[in-house]
């Protein structure tokens, strides 16, 4: 376990990639993070994995050129990426916003937190429960 374990991770947000992927890297050392500046690369670089059997997507709700809604929705239209984990961040807590990412075929939600100890106990909550990594 925690072999061949893979992020897609798309914010348009530099800092925010950086902190969310040493978060991630810290709850699971194994796992590769594949890092995307918006959703049209995230989807691109989705479709273009070998292997998605051990993976997880994670992104931003807003971003340019696609958005982490229209991303998700774009994910669940190829029948093959139809049951990829999906979780949606967002630095909005409006409910609105949850059911919207949800609706959209997300698998969970979370408002992004304002420090590293609350985001890192967010990356261990969805390795543990989209990777099996407890």
């Amino acid at each position: 376990m925690g072999e061949g374990q893979t992020v897609h991770l798309a914010d348009d947000d530099e800092d925010d990639r950086m902190l969310i992927k040493d978060a991630l890297e810290q709850a699971n050392p194994n796992l590769t993070v594949i890092e995307a500046e918006d959703g049209k690369e995230l989807v691109e670089n989705v479709k273009n994995s070998d292997d998605l059997s051990e993976t997880v997507v994670l992104l931003d709700m807003n971003m340019p050129r696609m958005n982490g809604i229209e991303a998700i929705k774009e994910i669940r239209s190829e029948p093959e990426l139809a049951d990829l984990p999906a979780v949606m961040l967002s630095t909005s807590d409006n409910p609105e916003l949850k059911k919207k990412a949800l609706a959209a075929g997300a698998n969970d939600f979370f408002v992004k937190p304002n420090n590293f100890k609350a985001l890192l106990d967010i990356a261990r909550r969805i390795v543990s429960r989209f990777l099996g990594q407890k």
